[in-house]
């Protein structure tokens, strides 16, 4: 397994020292000895060396709890999942060691900069049902933006058009004349000087679509760091949180039948 490994890693690679250190590891957690035999068809795991990251401010509060779900209140600016450049700030490894749940996983997405209800599974088992409820688009979310108020625009409104995010591009695109698969409801829930708090209401789940479509009205939410113009923001720069706040999740448990409703303590502006 030692030739093996040395064959297919990078040069820069110690993987000497990464077999010293039991850091590589097969699927059932096994350590990878320099002399085992080779075994074909088999998965080897690592633990990458990770780059320092800043600890992103502000708690995670646990809304709910139960055997089966874990229900969050995330702050801005933290990953839901260990992902590119951001792995010990995530919503998952944090709480994974603070609740004792080595195979807490999230429901569905929610992206870095947004904040708001997040929903997990405390197993694995229990991932199918909800997820599915989240692919069939039986689960309700409401949002609250803050944006600037237009005086020619009429509320409430749906916005209905076609959304595309190519790979490796951080700005996804409206696309003109093209099937509409994003509809969003907007709605007022309050006007604050020059700036309004908007009520969204997603009827489809396309990358960026609620930044996006604010956007297409002429009133980009507040602090986004991509629309309508990609600004060069540290990935380390806490200060400016996108005023997105994912405010309520309902839905009917799958399991037991019961109607479910959790609601984000957070309140616009976000700081």
């Amino acid at each position: 397994m030692a030739d093996w490994l040395r064959d297919k890693s990078p040069d820069e690679v110690d993987v000497a020292g990464m077999l010293a250190d039991a850091r590589f590891v097969y699927d059932d957690g096994r350590a990878v000895l320099a002399h085992d035999d080779y075994r074909p068809h088999t998965f080897v795991w690592f633990h990458r060396d990770l780059r320092d990251e800043a600890e992103v401010p502000g708690e995670v509060t646990v809304l709910h709890r139960d055997e089966r779900l874990v229900v969050v209140d995330k702050p801005p600016f933290l990953s839901t999942i260990p992902r590119g450049r951001h792995v010990r700030q995530s919503v998952v490894v944090r709480l994974r060691d603070e609740l004792g749940l080595p195979e807490l996983s999230p429901l569905h997405r929610l992206d870095r900069v947004t904040s708001g209800v997040l929903m997990l599974a405390t197993e694995r088992r229990w991932r199918g049902p909800y997820q599915t409820l989240f692919a069939d688009r039986q689960v309700r979310k409401t949002y609250l933006a803050l944006a600037p108020w237009r005086e020619d625009l009429v509320f409430p409104l749906t916005v209905r058009n076609h959304i595309h995010k190519t790979r490796g591009v951080l700005q996804a695109q409206v696309v003109p004349n093209a099937p509409v698969n994003a509809v969003t409801h907007v709605e007022v829930e309050s006007r604050v000087g020059d700036l309004a708090v908007y009520r969204l209401t997603p009827q489809t789940g396309r990358t960026h679509q609620l930044r996006l479509h604010l956007n297409d009205l002429g009133i980009p939410m507040v602090n986004d760091p991509l629309y309508p113009v990609e600004q060069d923001v540290s990935i380390d720069d806490f200060s400016r949180p996108l005023q997105l706040l994912a405010s309520t999740v309902e839905l009917v448990d799958p399991i037991d039948g019961r109607e479910r409703r959790f609601v984000s303590g957070r309140r616009l502006p976000i700081s």
